[in-house]
C-alpha cells in the first residue's frame, strides 16, 4: 500500500495548525479583549511587555504554566483534572470541520489546499461535538463538590439544553432550502454576490442563530455560569494554574468557532464580490479567499467582545424566558416558514417578509407584555424602606 504523500502532508499541517495555531489564537482573543475593553472604559490596557503590548499574552503563558497547581483535598480528583480537557478537546475537534475556502481543482503536483475537510456531515459532526463541551462545565462544578462550583454547574446544564434548540432551529431552514449539511456547499449555495447571502432572506435565523451561540459558549450577558457577583467563580471557583486557563481558553476557541459559523452560514463565507469569483487553484485566489473570510470573522468577534462590555447580564429567570417564551417559538415558526416554501415551490425570498412579521409581532408583543406589567418595588428596596421609618421613628421618640 503506498502512501498519498501530496495528499497526507496537507493533513498532517492542518493537524498541526488546529493543536498549534488555534490554542495561540485562544490566548491572543485575552490580549484582544483586554485592549478593546480599554478602549471602550478609556483606559490604556496593557502595553509594556513587548512592542504595543503584543508579547503580554506571551508572558502570561509562562506564567500560567509556572504557577503552583493547587488542588484542594476535597474535590472528586479524576473528574476534576478531567473536566477541563474535555472542553479543550471538544473546541479543537469542533473547529477542525471548519472550512476555510473553497477547495477548487487540483493545481500540479496534485495540491489541493488545506481548506476545506470535505466532510459531508461537517455541520452535523460540528454541532455534536460542541454540545458535548457542557460535560467539561458540569463535571468540574460538581467534581469541585463546592456549593457555587455546583449552583455555576446546574445553570449551565440548564442554559445548555435551553439554548441549543433555538440554535438547531435556527440552521434547520438553511439547511432544508440549501440540501445539504457539508459546509462548503452551504457557502457555495450562497454566491459571490452580497444580495444571496442567507442573512438577507433569513434574518430571524442569524439572529436567533448568534444569540443562541452567545448563550452556548457562556459570553455576557449569558455568563450566568460563572457569575462572580453571586458565585464567586461559579463552576471554575476551585479551579486555578492552567486548569483555570483550558477552561477559558475552550471558551475563546468556541467564540472563533461560532464567529465562523455565523460567516460561513449567513454572511457569505469567502465570498465578496469584486474580489472572488470562479474557484482557481493558485496560491493568490485562495489567498484571497482567507484574507476575506478572516476579515469578516474579525468583526463578528469584535461584535462578540464588544457586547461584553455593552450590555448588563440576563437574570437567570429572564434567561430561561427569553429561551423559552421567545426564541424557541421564533425558532418553530422559522422552520415552518422554511418547510412551506420548500413544500409549495414558493422562492425562498418569500422567507424575507414572514421573518420580518414574525421579529415585529414578537416584539409587539413582549412591549405589551412590558406594558401591562405592575410596576413592584423590589422587596430589598421595601425592607430598606420600612427599616428607614422605623428608625425615624425610633430617634424621633428618642429625641
Amino acid at each position: 500500500m503506498s502512501i498519498d504523500w501530496n495528499r497526507l502532508w496537507p493533513t498532517l499541517a492542518a493537524i498541526a495548525i488546529i493543536l498549534g495555531v488555534v490554542p495561540i489564537i485562544g490566548l491572543y482573543m485575552t490580549f484582544i479583549e483586554r485592549k478593546w475593553a480599554a478602549w471602550i472604559q478609556d483606559r490604556v490596557g496593557p502595553n509594556r511587555v513587548g512592542p504595543l503590548g503584543l508579547l503580554q499574552a506571551v508572558a502570561d503563558g509562562i506564567k500560567i504554566f509556572l504557577k503552583e497547581q493547587v488542588i484542594p483535598s476535597h474535590v472528586h480528583r479524576p473528574l476534576y483534572l478531567i473536566a477541563p480537557t474535555i472542553g479543550l478537546l471538544c473546541a479543537l475537534l469542533s473547529i477542525a470541520v471548519v472550512p476555510f475556502g473553497p477547495v477548487g481543482p487540483e493545481p500540479k503536483g496534485g495540491f489541493r489546499a488545506m481548506v476545506a475537510p470535505g466532510v459531508d456531515i461537517g455541520l452535523l459532526f460540528l454541532m455534536a461535538i460542541s454540545s458535548l463541551s457542557a460535560y467539561g462545565i458540569i463535571l468540574g462544578g460538581w467534581a469541585s463538590n463546592n456549593k457555587y462550583s455546583l449552583y455555576g454547574a446546574l445553570r449551565s446544564c440548564a442554559q445548555f439544553i435551553s439554548y441549543e434548540i433555538p440554535l438547531g432551529l435556527s440552521i434547520l431552514g438553511i439547511v432544508m432550502v440549501t440540501g445539504s449539511l457539508n459546509m462548503e456547499k452551504l457557502v457555495a449555495a450562497q454566491g459571490p454576490g452580497i444580495a444571496s447571502w442567507n442573512v438577507w432572506w433569513q434574518p430571524l435565523a442569524a439572529i436567533l442563530f448568534f444569540v443562541a451561540a452567545l448563550a452556548e459558549t457562556n459570553r455576557l450577558p449569558f455568563d450566568l455560569p460563572e457569575c462572580e457577583q453571586e458565585l464567586v467563580g461559579g463552576f471554575h471557583t476551585e479551579y486555578s494554574g492552567i486548569k483555570f486557563v483550558l477552561f477559558f481558553l475552550a471558551e475563546y476557541t468556541h467564540v472563533v468557532t461560532i464567529s465562523f459559523l455565523t460567516v460561513l452560514l449567513f454572511f457569505g463565507g469567502w465570498h465578496f464580490p469584486g474580489l472572488t469569483g470562479a474557484v482557481d487553484a493558485t496560491w493568490l485566489g485562495y489567498g484571497l479567499r482567507w484574507l476575506v473570510l478572516l476579515a469578516k470573522v474579525a468583526v463578528v468577534v469584535g461584535l462578540i467582545i464588544q457586547l461584553r462590555w455593552t450590555l448588563p447580564r440576563f437574570r437567570f429567570d429572564q434567561l430561561m424566558a427569553l429561551a423559552w417564551g421567545s426564541m424557541i417559538p421564533l425558532g418553530i415558526f422559522n422552520f415552518l416558514a422554511a418547510a412551506a416554501v420548500i413544500t409549495f415551490g414558493w422562492n425562498r425570498w418569500w422567507l424575507a417578509p414572514l421573518s420580518l412579521l414574525a421579529m415585529t409581532l414578537a416584539a409587539f408583543w413582549k412591549a405589551r407584555t412590558l406594558a401591562n406589567r405592575p410596576f413592584r418595588r423590589p422587596s430589598s428596596l421595601v425592607g430598606a424602606a420600612t427599616h428607614s421609618s422605623r428608625h425615624q421613628q425610633v430617634v424621633g421618640s428618642k429625641s
